[in-house]
């Protein structure tokens, strides 16, 4: 029997791929319609990039930085859990309400960019993390 956590931990990795898509459809335009692509940028770095293209283009980029940051953790705790057994039920239904929220602030983040929405979806999400961190430190020494 599959454990329940294993599709959200697949549908956010999925999520994380469909953003990578989107950061680079909306950056190489914006790298070649600021000339970028056309230079030799040898030895550049984010910064150098970031600098010279519009806010708007970058949010993609910025977004898919997140999905690289927090959800390691939420990976890390989700297939614990499922190692051990314990990713159905509750700890399953606290994967799919950190996706849901995780999703969330990339929508926010690469469409409307409102800061304190994102804060709040972010800081929302955390506590489901939370939650699934919590449960694995006591399944995990439990046994």
């Amino acid at each position: 029997m599959t454990s329940e956590i294993l599709k959200p931990v697949v549908v956010l990795a999925a999520w994380s791929m469909l953003m990578w898509i989107l950061m680079y459809a909306k950056r190489l335009p914006a790298m070649k319609r600021a000339g970028m692509l056309d230079t030799a940028m040898i030895g550049s770095v984010g910064a150098d990039i970031r600098a010279r293209l519009n806010g708007r283009d970058q949010w993609p980029a910025d977004n898919y930085n997140h999905l690289m940051e927090q959800p390691t953790i939420f990976y890390a705790v989700a297939l614990s859990l499922a190692f051990v057994g314990a990713g159905n039920t509750l700890n399953a239904t606290l994967a799919w309400v950190y996706v849901a929220l995780r999703i969330a602030h990339s929508l926010v983040q690469v469409s409307v960019n409102h800061v304190p929405t994102r804060f709040a979806l972010h800081a929302l999400g955390t506590v489901p993390l939370m939650m699934l961190c919590a449960h694995a430190v006591v399944i995990v020494f439990s046994r």
